[in-house]
């Protein structure tokens, strides 16, 4: 690659009078040298992204900067400006102008080195070398990080930096220190904190964790972690930062957010996976604050801990059985072969569920408004008739089927996203397409994802020529892997994966008697297992891939019963438990058995989460035994549903509903009793506390029992 910036990318005496001319200027040194090929088109970019936030920083600088499809390399240019230029920092105009131009596909390693021109901003030392630079060799040898510093020692520059600051994940020794307690920032060891300083323990510093985040997620993002941890450091405050940009991010080492008194989140765009810092001290603000007012932020933030403010447990909300939250790709640092493999399997399922619901929900109102011949009615781009149910019913119906196609493809899609992010997705997609086109189904929708995944993380290890870099995420890997996913799909696991599929598929159409009241039973064990986890979403989509067709067999319709029919058990279990038998329970847990009616109704099967985190040995067997008999009874009395979702609101739509509500009632009733009954046989000593998992007062429950969450 050549150099980022160059003397002929230099201008020190800028004459434009206002932030779009500078921006004109400093582009068109850039189509100078071939490093942009439409300037027009790339300053519409660059006036869109200045269109979100204004990129003026205190103390006379201005960063426009842009990701562009007509950037050919990532580029800086400089100007410097007598006059001054406003670029709507509050301080005023600014005399230093950075336009930081980056591809649209640009790779990490370049975006890192973007970002760490963010973090040499916040040095003044820096800024004043740029203001007395001579000529524009000097101010350019400067930036780069070739020229004496002026001090006896040597500036950093953006392309020396990337070496040293870490500007995706937290640095080894940051982590290290904020885990083991050992400072990394701030006083040595032993030092005291002031009487405001909240839940620090005597004989450390005060310890904060950051997330920040931009639009871009170039410039401000790395600005404000700089701009943190300098102040943590003038302050006395260990401030490990995670900075969430364009490269992507590396989540903090969960002992860092545990040993951590308070949280910082600087951001304009959504902190993802924001629960991790549940039950902290927490100051949420945009990233500006914590470049321009990175004390005030640390001393609002030691003000909560002091005063014993927190955020509310479960953040990231609730969702059903049908409702997962989308699983952060990759996993967590450290995870064995098998959890990876279950987070990406995860991954796919989430995103895939949606459409499951939909497509289901839509076609069995088809059904239930049209009848069962609906799937036989003409195309409703043909004939619709406005004043007939039979065309409405024949609409609903053909929407569902669409919606239904994308199934396998998602499941592939994400899957692939979940082991290699956005490059997957386009093998991903075609992968899971042609599993559909050979009738492999959703054997072959998984099979396509993990190759897809597989064969891009193998593309992204090859050491790739500078000049190709740009254009691997959009144009060769999409090809290459889209090629090699789609030979192996048609040519070669295809058709085996076909045949299983239909051996499967003919397998279950042929149970009947035992061997179906057997598969319900297992059915519901799995269900019940786990509440919404991996084990329950995989019998959860196990069932939901039998009626993913537009002519369901009744054997599949039979399984999606029973599953749903098993997920509904716990959570109205544990509501009639409390119900019947409230002084078994505490405050909390009675206040959630309320709950827990509405949310069994509706077969959302985490509604009993936070009765099992609290007593898993007692509630989660009680919950599998009454889950396997209703799944068991249920195949038994040839129950059948076509709709994946919806509990007591879609009985309507089942087959034999009477005897499939007595199924249901017959595991409620089971569950209950052995949770009264095991919850009774425990005697605690006289006037002492009941104790939850780990010694914990049950009456506060864990933030895992607090209300139910997607897992």
């Amino acid at each position: 690659m050549s150099e980022m910036i160059t003397a002929d990318l230099v201008d020190l005496d800028l004459s434009a009078d206002s932030k779009e001319a500078a921006a004109r200027a400093l582009a068109e040194r850039m189509v100078a040298l071939g490093r942009v090929t439409d300037l027009d088109g790339f300053l519409a970019d660059v006036a869109a992204r200045e269109a979100q936030m204004p990129t003026g920083l205190d103390g006379g600088i201005g960063i426009p900067h842009c990701r562009s499809e007509h950037v050919t390399e990532p580029t800086l240019a400089f100007g410097r400006s007598a006059a001054g230029i406003d670029f709507g920092a509050a301080d005023g105009p600014a005399d230093l102008i950075f336009l930081i131009a980056a591809p649209a596909g640009a790779d990490d390693a370049h975006l890192t080195i973007l970002s760490s021109l963010a973090r040499q901003l916040m040095n003044a030392e820096f800024t004043d070398a740029l203001r007395s630079a001579a000529d524009a060799n000097a101010a350019a040898a400067l930036i780069r990080g070739e020229e004496p510093d002026g001090t006896g020692g040597v500036s950093e520059g953006i392309e020396d930096s990337v070496d040293s600051v870490d500007s995706v994940a937290v640095p080894a020794a940051a982590s290290a220190g904020a885990a083991t307690g050992s400072p990394n920032v701030g006083p040595e060891e032993g030092s005291q904190n002031g009487p405001d300083d909240g839940p620090a323990e005597r004989g450390r510093p005060f310890r904060v964790v950051a997330v920040t985040s931009c639009p871009t997620g170039i410039a401000h993002t790395y600005m404000a972690a700089e701009s943190l941890e300098k102040a943590g450091r003038e302050a006395g405050v260990e401030v490990v930062v995670e900075t969430q940009g364009s490269a992507g991010f590396t989540r903090l080492d969960p002992a860092v957010i545990e040993a951590a008194d308070g949280v910082i989140f600087a951001h304009d765009v959504p902190v993802r996976d924001k629960d991790r810092f549940a039950g902290k001290p927490t100051v949420d603000t945009g990233v500006k604050a914590a470049i321009n007012r990175p004390g005030e932020l640390l001393d609002e933030v030691r003000g909560k801990a002091a005063r014993g403010e927190v955020t509310a447990a479960g953040a990231a909300g609730t969702a059903g059985s049908s409702g997962t939250t989308p699983v952060e790709r990759g996993g967590k640092p450290g995870e064995g072969y098998g959890t990876k493999l279950r987070v990406w399997l995860m991954s796919g399922v989430s995103y895939m569920v949606p459409f499951v619901a939909a497509g289901g929900l839509l076609i069995a109102l088809g059904f239930a408004i049209g009848g069962y011949e609906i799937n036989k009615a003409p195309s409703v781009m043909d004939h619709f008739v406005w004043s007939q149910a039979d065309s409405w019913a024949a609409l609903l119906f053909q929407v569902g089927g669409v919606a239904f196609a994308f199934l396998v493809p998602v499941l592939a899609g994400y899957i692939a996203y979940g082991m290699a992010d956005r490059p997957g997705l386009v093998p991903g997609f075609v992968g899971g397409s042609i599993a559909l086109t050979v009738n492999a189904g959703f054997l072959g929708g998984l099979a396509a994802g993990l190759i897809s995944g597989a064969v891009v993380m193998a593309i992204q290890r090859v050491r790739i020529p500078a000049a190709l870099r740009g254009i691997m995420p959009v144009v060769v890997i999409p090809l290459i892997s889209s090629a090699v996913v789609g030979f192996l799909m048609f040519v070669v696991i295809g058709k085996p994966i076909a045949s299983a599929q239909k051996a499967m598929t003919d397998w279950l159409s042929g149970l009947s008697g035992a061997n179906a009241v057997l598969l319900g039973a297992l059915l519901g064990l799995m269900m019940c297992f786990d509440l919404g986890g991996p084990v329950n979403k995989v019998a959860y989509a196990f069932a939901t891939a039998g009626i993913a067709v537009a002519d369901p067999s009744d054997s599949a319709m039979k399984i999606m019963a029973a599953v749903m029919a098993a997920g509904m058990v716990p959570p109205l279990a544990m509501a009639l438990a409390t119900t019947v038998r409230g002084k078994l329970f505490n405050a909390a847990e009675r206040e959630n058995g309320k709950a827990a009616w509405v949310l069994g109704a509706s077969f959302i099967s985490e509604g009993a989460i936070p009765f099992a985190a609290a007593d898993p040995l007692r509630v989660i067997p009680s919950s599998m035994v009454g889950g396997a008999l209703t799944g068991a009874l249920s195949m038994a009395f040839g129950a059948t549903l076509r709709a994946p979702h919806g509990g007591i609101f879609v009985v309507p739509l089942i087959g034999n509903p009477l005897l499939y509500l007595v199924a249901i009632a017959a595991g409620v009733c089971v569950t209950t009793a052995l949770v009264i009954v095991l919850k009774g046989l425990r005697k605690p000593a006289p006037g002492a506390v009941a104790q939850g998992p780990g010694g914990t007062d049950p009456s506060t429950p864990s933030p895992e029992a607090k209300q139910p969450v997607a897992a």
